[in-house]
């Protein structure tokens, strides 16, 4: 892990412990019954979906793996993630409407940052390269759709379906892309954790439904103020 990723986890390790404090704290039978997640009394742990594969979430250490690989995942960026989901999930069903990020409560005052760190880095990742995306979407359990250039939809975690939609760039014009939600992501995440949530779904569907080594919480910067991998 390079100097920038230590440094990135550190700072990830303290909205991490945080959350994962309030999840040791609340009674695992409650958690699944309000979010209708799977809870083993003998293994202790939930069974949770992501992205096409299932994950296995302790409690109360919070510690989460991989059931495919048996390898743990560490990254404290996707375990924040799972935990708040866990903690926070109502277990309201799709309501099959889409909508913007700025309909979400919350969603205009932190609207720059998403646009920032989501919009922008979803179009300049498959922009130019839309089969990219819709290979990736078809190894998540996703589906394309007829938006823009290129669109796919997909669950992100049980119950949270996000929406791709990207025009490609030419000489006179650069990429564009836009991300929809469904209208119950306010029973899950809020707004602000929803522009933590577009980044790690990016790189997850870039990866085919592989959690990359390491997701940090910030982007590394390059020249033109943007990591590509």
């Amino acid at each position: 892990m390079s100097n920038e990723g230590i440094k990135d986890d550190r700072q990830g390790r303290v909205p991490f412990e945080y959350i994962q404090n309030i999840f040791a704290e609340t009674d695992p039978i409650d958690i699944s019954n309000q979010s209708t997640i799977p809870y083993d009394k003998e293994k202790g742990s939930f069974t949770i979906k992501m992205m096409g594969r299932e994950y296995s979430v302790k409690h109360p250490s919070g510690q989460l793996y991989d059931l495919e690989t048996s390898e743990e995942i560490k990254a404290y960026t996707i375990r924040t993630l799972v935990l708040r989901y866990l903690v926070n999930s109502k277990a309201v069903p799709p309501f099959n409407k889409d909508i913007t990020y700025k309909e979400i409560p919350g969603g205009l005052v932190y609207y720059k940052n998403f646009y920032n760190r989501t919009i922008l880095k979803l179009a300049r990742r498959f922009g130019n390269d839309i089969k990219r995306m819709e290979e990736g979407a078809k190894a998540v359990g996703g589906q394309l759709l007829k938006m823009g250039d290129g669109a796919c939809k997909f669950e992100f975690i049980d119950n949270v379906y996000i929406t791709f939609v990207v025009w490609q760039g030419d000489d006179e014009m650069e990429a564009a892309a836009n991300i929809l939600f469904d209208r119950n992501i306010e029973y899950y995440f809020n707004a602000e954790d929803l522009a933590v949530v577009g980044d790690v779904a990016i790189e997850i569907l870039k990866s085919k439904g592989n959690i990359p080594d390491w997701i940090g919480l910030y982007q590394k910067k390059t020249e033109d103020g943007y990591e590509i991998n």
